[in-house]
């Protein structure tokens, strides 16, 4: 048996760890910001997700009835 088999070779250990920073390089990672979780690095390139606009009063079922029962109290009390 030679000494050789016992210690690593240099050039299996350093094509082993550019292996392994290769992998993680391509990989990616997910982050959180602000409650996002955000895919890539790339995010700020993506498209903008559109969001169509909505009422700017966001209870005015709520608020119609209030009105309607309010109205109905004041009939009622004349």
């Amino acid at each position: 048996m030679s000494g050789s088999s016992k210690r690593p070779r240099p050039l299996r250990s350093a094509l082993a760890c550019l292996g392994l920073l290769a992998v993680l390089g391509l990989t990616g990672c997910q982050v959180d910001v602000g409650g996002q979780t955000l895919p890539s690095p790339y995010y700020l390139a993506d498209d903008v997700q559109y969001f169509a606009p909505g009422p700017e009063f966001k209870l005015a079922r709520e608020a119609a009835a209030l009105k309607a029962a309010r109205e109905e109290q004041a009939l009622q009390q004349r």
